[in-house]
């Protein structure tokens, strides 16, 4: 058999690798048992006039000599022709090749419907081969007109831009060295006017941290295509004879029902991928609260105050290691300062055990500080000479070169300390070209050898807040810090956007002060707590300056997120369209659809007197369901309540998600909870 049909939870990939250059006939819908060679005879498209003399075919490595025109995945001289291939469980593996090089193209269809694509190029010259590129091309329909991918700025991460696609391509690049706050993150093309809940749609994520490309492109030759790689500099990766690149993974979901139906293939993938150890902890980071003011009974105070409300993992931020008194020094002397801590943190972590807590402890390995101990000792270990503007008072150390000083000082703290959990930042971008992809894989190798080590210890992704969220290092984190903002109206759009790739439990998400400290807007204590409650749940706030009445709402709110996580940690995320874009509704809705929590939000004025009604989705629509309001109440602008909130109402989940109930007449920024059980 030569045309091979992948099936999957309602997906079909159909490859037909009978001629020279195997071809993705199909990727979406799920074709049934069909006959895919009679199929894939009756595919063959008709010749057109003024074009080449045979039937074009978007190949695998689609390319100039084949006829193809749009963007290639890999700019090349001579022709590659199938070699042979392979075939295993929901897998396919072509080996296509030319007198100098070599491609191995695989793809994977899990059982949750997810695409995986990769391609590794060895040369097989007897010289040395650049390699310009090496992109994956997956084919979308005519019906794919609209497309929907994301922007955004430090504490503005992943806001979603919408276009038409027309003829041409429409590319998002990185030149971060990191995927950076205006990460394009997640490129879906879909019917036009797709929603959360409607729609048929095609997305493609890059599974990689470093600089990279996706682009959606519709070609005047009939075909569309989703294609992504790792965005390379001229000579930065370059073979010798029978070395070989391995692409990164395009992880690719075609969904029939919305956004939503992303999140259902990948959601599930990742945990089973990727499993976290459960319950996720309830965090402090003392950041917000004492900055670079570290004193020993502050922060024994701080922790009194953290333990009382249920806090579960404290971990102490920027400013404990050698002269780190401000951010413009000190990046790269990773010992303990002993002027600050005469005995160590050992008396700190000491309490903070004590009272029933994990101690967790920020870092920023890929960074070095011109004032440092380590820049007078190994100017050459920083990057690019140290030539180019300074971000934030700092620079990038190699990390190939750094990799053992770096792995023996981790390893020191990790061994002396008693360490739950790394806060691993990276606050800066690169700017030197052709550093990104040799950073990235020294950045995986260390990321490795420290878990290898220490298959305990958890490590948090940061990156100046959002900007290294990506399918490439989940598998080698536990969390990420979703945002450097803690303001619960700009945390609402992100949390929102940011998990319909990635599920909740990976995503921090802390109670910040009253006045946020990135925006300096003020918002009501159960908004900041509603915000918070449904991802890897913390606090950044200075506790011992909380009132009484704050404190024992806030370790209400803790106890509740315990007694919840269970549901919001393996639950199916769901997101309603709304009508009134002021008015939003998301929730978690169990496996098994007999609990669900749900969160009505106002991030802006409602447009009429009387909202919509409040529609839940992902109910089951023949069991009963009693809703009832829990957590903080949200401060409303009514004469009356709807009468249901009182005591709850049951009701059948067909008529909680089709009519819906009555909402309560929120101000802007206020969140009202609500559990379904």
């Amino acid at each position: 058999m030569t045309v091979f049909h992948l099936r999957a939870a309602g997906t079909s990939l159909v490859l037909d690798a009978r001629g020279v250059a195997p071809s993705i006939l199909h990727w979406g819908a799920d074709l049934g048992d069909v006959d895919v060679e009679a199929w894939a005879d009756a595919m063959v498209p008709a010749v057109p006039p003024s074009s080449i003399d045979v039937p074009l075919r978007l190949s695998l490595l689609p390319s100039l000599t084949e006829g193809w025109s749009g963007r290639p995945a890999l700019a090349k001289t001579s022709e590659l022709r199938l070699a042979e291939h392979q075939t295993g469980n929901r897998s396919i593996a072509v080996r296509s090749e030319s007198a100098t090089a070599e491609v191995l193209s695989e793809l994977k269809l899990s059982s949750e419907g997810v695409l995986r694509v990769r391609h590794t190029l060895t040369n097989r010259g007897d010289a040395d081969l650049a390699v310009p590129g090496l992109d994956v091309l997956l084919p979308i329909p005519d019906e794919a007109a609209e497309l929907l991918d994301f922007t955004g700025l430090w504490c503005h991460e992943r806001q979603p831009q919408r276009l038409p696609l027309r003829h041409g391509v429409w590319s998002r690049e990185s030149r971060h060295g990191r995927p950076g706050h205006d990460d394009a993150f997640l490129m879906v093309a879909g019917e036009p006017g797709f929603a959360f809940r409607t729609g048929r749609l095609w997305a493609a994520h890059l599974a990689w941290s470093g600089d990279k490309r996706i682009w959606a492109e519709r070609s005047a030759l009939g075909y569309g295509v989703l294609g992504a790689g790792e965005l390379l500099a001229p000579g930065e990766v370059t073979l010798a004879p029978g070395e070989t690149y391995e692409s990164p993974w395009l992880i690719a979901v075609y969904s029939e029902t919305g956004l939503d139906g992303v999140s259902d293939r990948l959601h599930p993938w990742i945990r089973r991928m990727s499993p976290l150890r459960m319950p996720r902890p309830v965090v402090l980071n003392t950041w917000e609260a004492v900055y670079f003011d570290h004193d020993l009974p502050v922060l024994k105070e701080l922790a009194d105050a953290a333990a009382e409300v249920g806090v579960e993992r404290f971990v102490l931020d920027d400013g404990w290691f050698t002269g780190r008194r401000d951010d413009r020094r000190a990046l790269g002397d990773w010992f303990v300062d002993g002027t600050v801590w005469p005995d160590g943190l050992h008396p700190l972590i000491a309490h903070v055990r004590e009272r029933g807590m994990e101690f967790g402890l920020w870092v920023e390995p890929e960074m070095i500080s011109p004032e440092s101990r380590l820049a007078a000792e190994h100017p050459d270990w920083i990057l690019g000479g140290g030539t180019g503007p300074t971000w934030r008072h700092q620079r990038v150390l190699d990390l190939e070169k750094a990799h053992d000083y770096l792995l023996e000082r981790l390893t020191a703290l990790l061994t002396e300390y008693p360490i739950a959990f790394l806060k691993w930042d990276h606050n800066r971008d690169l700017l030197t070209p052709g550093d990104a992809h040799r950073q990235t894989r020294a950045l995986y190798r260390l990321l490795v050898a420290l878990r290898t080590a220490f298959p305990h210890v958890e490590i948090e992704s940061c990156a100046s807040g959002g900007a290294r969220i990506d399918l490439g290092i989940l598998p080698r984190v536990d969390r990420f810090w979703t945002s450097d903002t803690n303001d619960p109206l700009d945390r609402q759009s992100i949390q929102r956007w940011t998990s319909v790739v990635v599920p909740p439990e990976f995503l921090g998400g802390h109670l910040g002060d009253g006045v946020a400290h990135v925006t300096g807007r003020t918002s009501a204590l159960g908004f900041r707590l509603a915000t918070a409650l449904f991802g890897s749940a913390g606090i950044e706030w200075n506790l011992t300056k909380a009132s009484p009445a704050e404190k024992a709402d806030i370790a209400a709110w803790i106890a509740e997120h315990k007694r919840l996580r269970p549901l919001l940690h393996t639950g199916r995320v769901v997101r309603a369209d709304t009508p009134d874009p002021a008015q939003q509704l998301h929730g978690v809705v169990a496996q098994d659809r007999s609990h669900a929590v749900f969160a009505l939000v106002t991030v802006g004025t409602p447009a009429a007197a009387l909202p919509p009604p409040i529609r839940f989705p992902g109910l089951d629509p023949d069991r009963l369901y009693t809703v009832r309001p829990i957590g903080v109440p949200p401060r409303v602008m009514q004469d009356a309540p709807p009468p249901w909130l009182a005591d709850g109402v049951t009701l059948p989940g067909r008529v909680l998600t089709s009519a819906g109930l009555p909402a309560p007449l929120l101000v802007p920024d206020q969140a009202l909870l609500l559990e379904l059980t």
